[in-house]
């Protein structure tokens, strides 16, 4: 099914990934989809990144949930909804509201998030619903709560252009960010005397750039800040003044601070660090007033994970770096409404528009919302949520938009609790997921370029994301499949919503009620904006009330600068210094699991792929999963390059490729989060992952897990390119990656078959094709190829090797667009070499550049700069992702690189 195009020409809509929010325009010319950046948009001023940059070739209707489906069989809205509000509806009455639950999703727009918040605490009478958020950015809300007194994040991009040192704490800005880290690229070339500092236990591409790299052990950082308060405290670096007139605390917090880091020499050792490297970085932050800290996942995703953000915050409070330009602590949120989804109430322990389960928090929202039903205390977070499922005190849980059999710690364990969950409801957009594959009904979804709402940045910025494609098949806005629900339930009265409009209405409304400046939260400027108006609303960051509406410029509501006069949301209006004395993990390396696995994103991927495996491009970059492990490891343990392993924690096993590099540092690995069930016989990393949790914000320990690591030892490697679908439960090790003309396939074995020939023949004896096959077998180099030819057209090579690795095989992916083969690609297959050369594996996704192709450049043309490249090749003249990647080439490639 093709996607049906709207008739406008031109729409302005939001990237659906990070929490950058960038704008982005839609354009359609005869049916063909493009997209580009927003110039007019302040998150990016028309920048994207790879992931954005590809966002045309991820619309189509493959592999979308189309129809619903209740018990595998596909049926009837009007069926699946009283299926499930009958379901709920009986659960509730046997087991009462807590015995059922909702798994929310950044991927949700902030109206969807509201209208499913209503749902459970407003409509059910339960809090238990929560989200993918709470993986991601929970820490940072209970750092910024205790601190502030709300969940505010104090600094926006603008920030970025004034700094004149930014620290950079457990965030691969570079990938993970990378419209972010471009700009502050662009601000150094402006501004030299800029400085960054990386924070990081792995060399990241991010660090390429930075002046100082603290490869900090995990579960310290902490203590490095509250080191940082003593050093500024014995050195006349505190603003007393500022102090004294705007904070609390802040006597108990140094003591805590010289009793856990008294000393430079003391901190350097517990982090792991050198007493030089660590003496630097506080010189630097005594040199420069304008600092910002950038942190995210890395301080986020710990179980100390609420003091590392109040370590860094106390900091800046104590040196007045807050509510000033280019200064203050800003959390780079990871998903794209994490924050909208925050002020919604979308996490358990959180009413609507940023309040709590106080008294009078409650009577507010109850008496806004004319509930009868309001849940009275706070709910379960998402660890805690599937542990009650899997102990069977909740019964029915409804997952919207995410995939937490595969993003989940302890992942096995929750898919296993899903499995034997009395109801199980997904909404999804993608029919084939690891979670869909547990559920009873399967209620479809549209997808990015059909919605409409609204979501808010890493900034507090509010922008719209608007449709340009029709809804594919019978999918529906997930406000109107919850709104279905709970109107089959019974609960009309609080539901009366016909259009995302009338829902940010009220949640605009909600924000501002009884307020009273108690709450920073606050867009009651648009409580009564009409259809019109909010279609044609632009970027704008909060609090905008109706009554202190900051103006436009250029186009652009700006918000005024928080906490600029000492004023807070705390019930005293002064912000709290937190003591710190907490640091470490929850758990300990050991003579069983001698290694600390850490997990995060490579560049060109997001979440568990099912959006940007549907761009071939962003699949080049790096195709198969693969576990990172030192050198030093590497001989210890007997580990080959591109070897597979095996990383076993006590939770469960998986296996790998191995990638030998000494950007982690020796006992310690990292694997990409963002594999699955549907790519890699190797599941999803998360099922390692330990499901300690921050006992403050419930976020789990994703950064540290111990796990050994040990050989397999494999009789054969296969890698295979093909047209067609390949049976892969049969082998011992696959990993798949689609692509445009052709899919590709990692095969290992650990046995070698009988008969080379048999084996090819079984790959497609079942398919009935007619298909013509080129062999060549070379029995004693342990080197076999097989070439299938359709009509002339290229439909499969398989190359094998015994125990040897085989090479990258981008060369032959063109071949399969051609129509007929001419004898010199035949010979090309049959030899297993390009005679027209090839590009190597890709290095800049936006233009297809591969590394040969730039290696050629480099050397040929004397390239020295990454500047140079993009005139050149165009590579790195995009997004700017790939440029650290660029910068490693010319190092090695070039006498100016290795002087």
């Amino acid at each position: 099914m093709a996607a049906v195009i709207k008739h406008a020409s031109t729409i302005k809509t939001t990237c659906p990934y990070c929490g950058v929010g960038c704008g982005v325009v839609v354009s359609t010319v005869d049916g063909h989809v493009t997209v580009k950046g927003d110039e007019e948009h302040p998150a990016n001023f028309g920048r994207l990144c790879s992931k954005g940059a590809a966002l045309a070739e991820t619309i189509d209707s493959q592999g979308r949930l189309l129809k619903p489906q209740v018990n595998g069989v596909t049926t009837s809205w009007d069926h699946a909804i009283k299926y499930v509000a009958n379901g709920f509806s009986e659960i509730i009455k046997k087991y009462g509201p807590d015995s059922v639950a909702v798994y929310a999703s950044g991927q949700l727009l902030t109206e969807d998030y509201y209208v499913a918040n209503k749902f459970m605490k407003g409509a059910v009478g339960s809090a238990n619903i929560d989200t993918n958020s709470r993986l991601c950015m929970a820490s940072t809300v209970v750092g910024y709560k205790r601190a502030f007194g709300g969940d505010i994040v104090p600094c926006d991009y603008t920030d970025l252009d004034e700094a004149n040192l930014i620290i950079l704490i457990g965030s691969n800005l570079a990938w993970c960010h990378p419209i972010i880290y471009q700009r502050i690229i662009q601000a150094r070339q402006q501004r030299p005397e800029l400085v960054m500092v990386v924070i990081d236990p792995r060399r990241t591409a991010t660090c390429q750039d930075a002046e100082l790299h603290l490869p900090i052990k995990p579960g310290t950082d902490s203590i490095l800040f509250n080191g940082l308060l003593v050093y500024c405290e014995q050195n006349d670096l505190l603003d007393s003044e500022y102090i004294q007139s705007f904070t609390d605390g802040f006597e108990q917090t140094l003591a805590s601070a010289r009793q856990q880091a008294p000393s430079l020499p003391e901190v350097a050792e517990a982090c792991g660090l050198s007493q030089r490297a660590v003496e630097a970085f506080y010189q630097l932050f005594a040199s420069q007033k304008k600092t910002l800290s950038l942190f995210s996942q890395g301080v986020n995703q710990a179980t100390v994970g609420t003091d590392k953000v109040n370590s860094i915050i106390n900091v800046h409070l104590a040196t007045g770096r807050l509510g000033k330009a280019g200064m203050g602590p800003f959390s780079m949120t990871g998903q794209p409404n994490a924050m909208g989804g925050r002020e919604v109430g979308g996490l358990a322990n959180q009413l609507a528009a940023h309040m709590d389960f106080v008294p009078t928090s409650r009577d507010k929202v109850r008496r806004f919302w004319q509930s009868d039903r309001l849940a009275e205390q706070a709910g379960l977070k998402a660890v805690d949520m599937f542990n009650a499922v899997a102990e069977g005190k909740v019964k029915a849980i409804w997952i919207m938009s995410t995939n937490p059999v595969a993003s989940m710690p302890n992942a096995q364990k929750v898919k296993r609790a899903l499995e034997q969950c009395e109801l199980v409801v997904v909404s999804d957009c993608m029919a084939k997921t690891d979670t869909t594959a547990c559920a009873n009904v399967l209620f479809p979804a549209i997808g990015w370029g059909e919605k409409n709402g609204t979501v808010t940045n890493s900034e507090r910025r509010i922008s719209r994301q608007r449709p340009f494609l029709s809804a594919m098949g019978e999918a529906k806005p997930d406000w109107w499949i919850v709104t279905e629900v709970a109107r089959a339930m019974g609960y009309e009265r609080l539901f009366p919503y016909n259009s995302a409009a009338d829902i940010f209405r009220e949640h605009a409304a909600l924000s501002g009620f009884e307020n009273a400046r108690s709450r920073a939260f606050d867009i009651s400027a648009y409580e009564a904006i009409n259809d019109s108006a909010y279609d044609q609303l632009t970027p704008f960051q909060w609090p905008q009330s109706k009554t202190t509406r900051v103006g436009v410029d250029n186009d652009v509501i700006q918000a005024k600068r928080l906490f600029s006069d000492g004023d807070f949301y705390t019930l005293n209006r002064r912000a709290q210094f937190i003591p710190i004395s907490s640091s470490g993990t929850a758990e300990q390396t050991s003579a069983n699991y001698p290694l600390s696995l850490n997990t995060g994103r490579v560049r060109d991927q997001w979440h568990t792929m099912t959006r940007t495996a549907k761009s071939a491009r962003l699949l080049d970059h790096v195709s198969e999963s693969y576990v990172n492990i030192h050198p030093l490891d590497a001989k210890k343990y007997s580990i080959e390059p591109t070897g597979l392993v095996e990383v076993k924690s006590r939770f469960n096993h998986t296996h790998l490729k191995a990638k030998i590099s000494d950007d982690v540092q020796p006992g310690e690995i990292f694997i990409p989060m963002h594999w699955n069930a549907q790519y890699t016989s190797a599941g999803s990393i998360d099922r390692l992952v330990n499901p300690h949790t921050d006992t403050l914000s419930g976020q789990p320990e994703f950064k540290f897990t111990p796990v050994s690591i040990k050989p397999i030892n494999i009789a054969w490697s296969a890698v295979i390119l093909s047209r067609e679908t390949i049976e892969l439960k049969t082998f011992d090790y696959w990993s798949y990656t689609p692509g445009q003309n052709c899919d590709l396939f990692h095969i290992s074995g650990l046995n070698v078959p009988e008969n080379w020939s048999v084996w090819a023949d079984r790959l497609f004896n079942d398919k009935n094709l007619t298909i013509s096959l080129l062999k060549h077998l070379d029995n004693e180099q342990g080197c076999f190829r097989f070439i299938w030819i359709q009509e002339g057209r290229l439909h499969t090579v398989a190359y094998i090797r015994l125990k040897a690795a085989i090479g990258n095989l981008n060369w032959i992916k063109p071949l399969f667009a051609v129509q007929i083969l001419d004898p010199s690609d035949m010979q090309s297959l049959l030899i297993g070499e390009s005679t027209s050369g090839e590009g190597g594996p890709i290095v800049c996704s936006c233009f297809s550049v591969g590394r040969n192709t730039l290696i050629n450049a480099i050397v040929s043309q004397q390239l020295t700069t990454p500047d140079a490249i993009g005139q050149s090749l165009r590579a790195g003249t995009n997004c700017g992702s790939c440029i650290p990647e660029l910068r490693q080439l010319i190092q090695m490639n070039t006498l100016e690189g290795q002087a």
